[in-house]
């Protein structure tokens, strides 16, 4: 049986799943348009042994809102699984035609939070069987039957209409049906009409208006991030490093304990150049508890169940929760939604494994001291 799923898995299904010859696993590109806004580009061949791990560090180091591809396909498995990670992190999918994005990859391209995509950009068809010696057909069908099913519950979770299989179907493996803008808009595939720019616009799904701030029981909640002046070391090891350079390569300078006092001399993107007594240096910004933020949990945790990019987003995700969440507004102007409570390092632990298991939150959801937090904006 582990053959013919093998087999299935390699090929895959439905075209959405990519029957060409295999090319570099995925690899993940930052960039940045003109205006600042941030894009990773996701290229090469979905294989099942793709440690999406780097996609997430990516994510939580970089902080994008928009993911691209340039990819045929590969393997179906992984291309949902990278999806339901886009989705989890609450990031949005951009295609244009100047790059592909085939087969798996169309399952990939549904995790965004909000899609869009240029006519053209995205192709689908369904799969056959490379070689079937040796599979017996009553297994090769029940295989067959039971990605089927995964998938179109997949595109369902997504919010994209299973009817999009029955057009992929129409088209052998060895041909590619690259679909118009109206039928991504009619299955659903895209959530709202393509922008008219050239693919270096992806910050256009970010383009939302500016945010103001929300009144919350007669308290109004500022979305106005704090410059950061002063702080104090705070590190999950108990100690951090000051580096010579604003560079995670970077040659320390010195370790420096947790709740060391340090003047944040200048703001670099994601470090700060930091005077620490005597000696200057950079740290990465999640080290240090800002004392110009309002929240300070001091070394109790937070399980961060999500991060997104908009407070209505993070609003109605909470009142969806089945357990009770708040959103807080971080130093990079993206909200991370948290369990309500705090809670001691291991007892945070626990809780986090206890909720997965039961599938109340995401199984990527983290523990995190939460230095980066501003203030709480929603919705207690």
């Amino acid at each position: 049986m582990n053959s013919v799923r093998h087999l299935i898995f390699g090929a895959a299904l439905l075209g959405l799943a990519g029957l060409r010859p295999a090319e570099a696993q995925l690899a993940y590109e930052m960039h940045s348009t003109d205006t600042g806004s941030r894009f990773v580009i996701v290229s090469g061949s979905f294989d099942h042994e793709d440690d999406l791990s780097k996609f997430k560090d990516l994510v939580a180091r970089e902080h994008p809102t928009v993911v691209g591809f340039d990819s045929p396909g590969g393997n179906v498995v992984k291309a949902i699984e990278l999806g339901r990670l886009i989705r989890s992190v609450g990031l949005s999918t951009l295609q244009v035609r100047q790059s592909e994005c085939a087969s798996a990859c169309s399952l990939a391209f549904m995790g965004g939070v909000r899609r869009f995509a240029e006519p053209g950009s995205i192709g689908v068809h369904k799969s056959s069987f490379s070689d079937s010696e040796g599979v017996l057909v009553a297994d090769a069908v029940s295989e067959i039957q039971q990605l089927t099913a995964e998938i179109i519950g997949y595109m369902t979770e997504m919010g994209v209409d299973p009817g999009l299989l029955q057009l992929a179907f129409s088209y052998n493996s060895d041909d590619i049906r690259y679909l118009s803008g109206s039928e991504m808009s009619r299955y659903k595939l895209t959530t709202s009409a393509t922008p008219d720019a050239p693919a270096a616009r992806l910050a256009i799904p970010n383009s939302e208006p500016p945010q103001t701030p929300r009144e919350q029981g007669g308290v109004v909640a500022s979305l106005e991030v704090p410059v950061a002046r002063s702080g104090t070391v705070r590190y999950p090891k108990g100690e951090a490093a000051l580096k010579k350079a604003a560079d995670p390569d970077s040659k320390s300078v010195a370790l420096v304990r947790n709740g060391t006092p340090v003047a944040v001399d200048q703001v670099l993107g994601d470090w700060y150049a930091v005077t620490v007594g005597r000696q200057t240096g950079y740290m990465h910004y999640t080290w240090i508890r800002v004392d110009q933020f309002d929240e300070d949990a001091g070394d109790r945790r937070y399980v961060q169940v999500k991060s997104l990019s908009s407070l209505p987003a993070a609003e109605s995700f909470i009142k969806s929760s089945p357990v009770p969440l708040v959103a807080h507004l971080t130093a990079k102007n993206w909200f991370a939604i948290t369990l309500k409570d705090t809670y001691a390092e291991q007892e945070a632990k626990d809780v986090a494994n206890a909720l997965k298991a039961h599938g109340l939150i995401a199984k990527d959801s983290i523990v995190t001291l939460g230095n980066t937090y501003v203030r709480k904006v929603c919705c207690e």
